[in-house]
């Protein structure tokens, strides 16, 4: 399983930068870095966000700020399987994006094991309000908790 997790985290390395430039030409990079985000008040995004970026020894990717946002406002860790359950949750949640179609048909082929788990968050995610319609830069001085008792249900 191992191999096919690294087969999954290489494919995920190689694919970011390429989907930026394709798919997100448009899109204007957040003007904040992570020691921006630690500035924000304890219990906002913003902070929240920062925090879990230095946890994870974890940069900003430009035009891909959300992904990470996403992450801390759903909980979904950045484990392989947990990368690919949260394109299941967005599936539900009614995102739709080649992006998602790859890694949640990839995710599915390498890690058949975690199909369970796929369900579950394609579940969670139809039950929630649409997650990836937040304006997640204007958000990030809102409570988090705030968010998550918006969008979440549990």
């Amino acid at each position: 399983m191992e191999i096919r997790k690294n087969i999954c985290v290489w494919l995920f390395e190689k694919s970011t930068i390429p989907y930026a430039r394709l798919f997100k030409r448009g899109k204007t990079p957040w003007r904040l870095s992570k020691k921006d985000l630690l500035r924000f008040p304890k219990g906002t995004l913003g902070n929240a966000l920062g925090t879990f970026l230095n946890h994870n020894n974890f940069e900003l990717i430009p035009k891909l700020e959300r992904h990470d946002a996403y992450h801390v406002i759903t909980n979904y860790g950045t484990e392989v399987e947990n990368e690919i359950a949260l394109q299941y949750f967005f599936f539900g949640n009614g995102k739709r994006s080649l992006y998602l179609y790859g890694v949640s048909t990839i995710g599915l082929i390498l890690l058949p094991e975690y199909w369970r788990k796929y369900i579950a968050s394609y579940s969670q995610g139809k039950r929630c309000k649409p997650i990836h319609k937040i304006d997640v830069e204007a958000s990030l001085s809102l409570p988090l908790d705030q968010l998550q008792s918006i969008h979440l249900i549990h």
